[in-house]
């Protein structure tokens, strides 16, 4: 049983942000490997679909490729904060 010093040691408030980091990280892990999983559709889990060899289906890998995501970001500028790179980009007329 853990003892309230080896609590003291580790969950100190400096340590948050590893934690924070940590747990994002495995966060987006799961998350990938779920997709993979569940909607590639080079992935069987089935015995019955794992028989079938490699399939020609183009429309299914069409589907997996471009996600909503990826159809949302296609069309947008690829800047963080545009309002801000505009206001320092455009040149000024100095009196």
């Amino acid at each position: 049983m853990a003892s309230a010093s080896t609590f003291k040691r580790w969950l100190r408030p400096e340590a948050y942000p590893i934690f924070v980091a940590t747990g994002a990280a495995v966060t987006m892990c799961c998350f990938q490997l779920t997709r993979n999983l569940f909607t590639n559709p080079e992935v069987r889990l089935l015995k019955e679909n794992r028989t079938a060899g490699i399939l020609d289906n183009f429309e299914e890998g069409e589907n997996y490729a471009e996600h909503r995501l990826r159809k949302f970001v296609r069309n947008k500028s690829p800047e963080i904060m545009p309002s801000i790179n505009k206001y320092f980009t455009e040149s000024k007329q100095v009196p």
